[in-house]
């Protein structure tokens, strides 16, 4: 596996237009070093005899370059982003909190208002992919294999089969992950993490890289909290100390309830 990125040696990335069908494999993961110096995976498996300072200190330098070469990309799709006056949200959660319920929602009530692309992420299937496509949005599947989150080339690469029109909203729904998203800038306007009030309060302060990243929290599920042990206020509470600035919303996708609020945010933004 590899240190810095999560994907195995057998890992494979497919982008799949859900219109045409067609896909695009990668057989070969790679990593481009700032001096444009690739690396193929042929991971370095390490003996255990290795000096352990010798591990670490390698592992460091591998793990800056290669998130410097995705910041160069993630800064030139914002540019990208920008100069369409395109909304770009990065949404991220755990696996199961919601994102794809709350998204086909979103679509479906707000499309006639907001133009809304997906570029949807998933270690394999198109099935959520299928779900916003019924909602007559328009939507990539891009599949990990065993990476465990997209990164900036991925959303460049998806963004070409895309092609969302000027002046329009793209969603981005990241591969089900607390860690490595909060990690790779995408070269998304603001970072939306969703948590839900079946996972438990806490996961701001055990997860709290990926909510001081984010600058919206969106609390779901709120129609379950008669049936859940989920204390409210201390999870806001707890995100709040993480990080101060960040908006949280608390929405049921169900119900609709707070959804009024959500999408004032997503109207006046984009």
């Amino acid at each position: 596996m590899c240190v810095t990125c999560g994907c195995s040696d057998d890992g494979e990335i497919k982008i799949t237009n859900m219109e045409t069908g067609e896909a695009e494999h990668n057989h070969h993961h790679t990593h481009t070093l700032p001096d444009g110096t690739i690396i193929t995976h042929s991971h370095i498996h390490v003996e255990a005899s290795q000096i352990h300072s010798e591990i670490h200190s390698t592992t460091i330098s591998l793990e800056q370059d290669i998130l410097a070469k995705n910041n160069l990309i993630a800064a030139q799709n914002r540019g990208w982003f920008k100069g369409r006056n395109i909304l770009a949200l990065n949404l991220m959660s755990s696996p199961g909190a919601g994102k794809t319920t709350l998204l086909t929602r979103t679509i479906n009530d707000l499309k006639h208002q907001l133009s809304i692309s997906v570029i949807e992420g998933d270690q394999e299937t198109a099935n959520d992919a299928k779900k916003i496509k019924e909602t007559g949005c328009k939507v990539i599947q891009i599949n990990t294999g065993t990476g465990c989150h997209l990164d900036a080339s991925m959303i460049e690469r998806g963004l070409q089969q895309l092609n969302p029109p000027l002046n329009s909203v793209v969603m981005i729904e990241n591969v089900g992950n607390l860690v490595c998203p909060a990690l790779f800038d995408l070269g998304e306007n603001a970072k939306v993490v969703i948590l839900s009030v079946t996972e438990g309060e806490d996961k701001p302060i055990k997860y709290p890289h990926i909510f001081r990243a984010s600058n919206i929290m969106i609390l779901t599920k709120i129609d379950l909290l008669p049936y859940v042990d989920f204390d409210v206020q201390k999870c806001i509470e707890y995100a709040k100390q993480i990080n101060p600035q960040i908006q949280i919303f608390q929405v049921s996708a169900t119900t609709g309830a707070g959804l009024e609020n959500w999408y004032a945010w997503l109207t006046v933004s984009s």
